[in-house]
């Protein structure tokens, strides 16, 4: 099942398929290690869904909620 990464609640795991940004946005992701086939693992969620923190490759990352609706990911 694919879901963008906002959609994950605490404790989901996914592993990222796709990004719906281009040119800059994309190079800032893929800089930050998020990059199609990474696992990742929602950790926190703040209370009204800004900011999201995931973990990805052992560290750990927060994105914005309108950051996190243009990453999709594979749920197993």
């Amino acid at each position: 099942m694919i879901k963008t990464l906002n959609k994950l609640k605490k404790g989901e795991n996914g592993k990222i398929t796709a990004f719906k940004g281009k040119g800059e946005f994309k190079k800032h992701l893929m800089e930050m290690g998020l990059v199609r086939g990474s696992d990742v693992r929602v950790e926190r969620v703040a209370p009204l869904g800004d900011p999201i923190e995931i973990k990805i490759k052992g560290y750990s990352l927060s994105l914005r909620k309108e950051d996190a609706e243009k990453i999709e990911v594979e749920i197993a």
